[in-house]
């Protein structure tokens, strides 16, 4: 198969890439998802349900996430990196208000461990983690043939693209540029850094590589809509 690689930037005052969250809390991880970035794609096509037939041409491709920090100037010709802002911890009411005769509403319903409704109508306290002041590059490989309709899609998305959560909003454009090869778009995105006077921090990288961190990710969807499925893949984290 024929690929490219398309640079997203992905900054915002707040994002979430849960991965692992049980009902009543919700975490983050401390980078983006290949389901959580490939959901923001098929937003942006205006592509619901289960899309079984697009996730399995992504599901082999690459996706390297590079992590920038924000600096101070050291002196003249260096600057340093500022520590990176604790996670913030939200909470939230949920599983009232609901009509639990529609399908999907009826999801956002607490059910008992029998799948019936808690006594109470299953309103539930829920508590959410999200990323402060993050900044993301994802250089995501694509099929060559479907490269320039995603590009135009997030430019001109169908449905409103979140940075994991609605609360969590883009604060800069997300596309940036179609690449022949993952290298240039990697040093696209330091440009964008440097303009930005940010750091790279980490990196992360699919397969398993001499790092600082191997291990498995529950994140690439294989069927999304109402019952949604994923499958692992092996990342390795390098700090820089």
């Amino acid at each position: 198969m024929s690929t490219r690689y398309l640079l997203l930037w992905l900054e915002s005052p707040l994002q979430s890439w849960g991965h692992d969250s049980k009902f009543g809390r919700r975490d983050t991880l401390n980078f983006p998802t290949k389901s959580g970035v490939l959901g923001m794609v098929c937003c942006a096509l205006g592509a619901g349900g289960e899309q079984k037939e697009l996730l399995a041409e992504f599901a082999p491709l690459q996706q390297t996430v590079l992590s920038f920090v924000r600096t101070r100037k050291k002196s003249e010709d260096e600057r340093v990196k500022l520590d990176r802002e604790p996670l913030l911890r939200d909470f939230q009411m949920v599983g009232s208000g609901y009509d639990d005769k529609d399908p999907w509403q009826s999801l956002l319903i607490p059910k008992t461990a029998e799948g019936k409704k808690a006594v109470g109508g299953g309103a539930k306290l829920t508590y959410r983690y999200y990323l402060q002041d993050a900044y993301f590059a994802v250089v995501l490989e694509v099929p060559n043939d479907k490269s320039e309709k995603i590009a135009k899609a997030l430019q001109a998305p169908a449905w409103d693209l979140y940075l994991g959560r609605k609360s969590c909003v883009p604060t800069d454009f997300i596309f940036r540029e179609c690449f022949d090869s993952e290298d240039e778009a990697i040093k696209a995105a330091q440009v964008i850094a440097t303009e930005k006077s940010l750091l790279e921090d980490f990196r992360v990288l699919d397969g398993e590589y001499e790092g600082d961190e191997v291990f498995s990710l529950n994140d690439v969807p294989v069927c999304f809509g109402e019952h949604k499925v994923y499958r692992d893949r092996r990342v390795t984290v390098v700090n820089v």
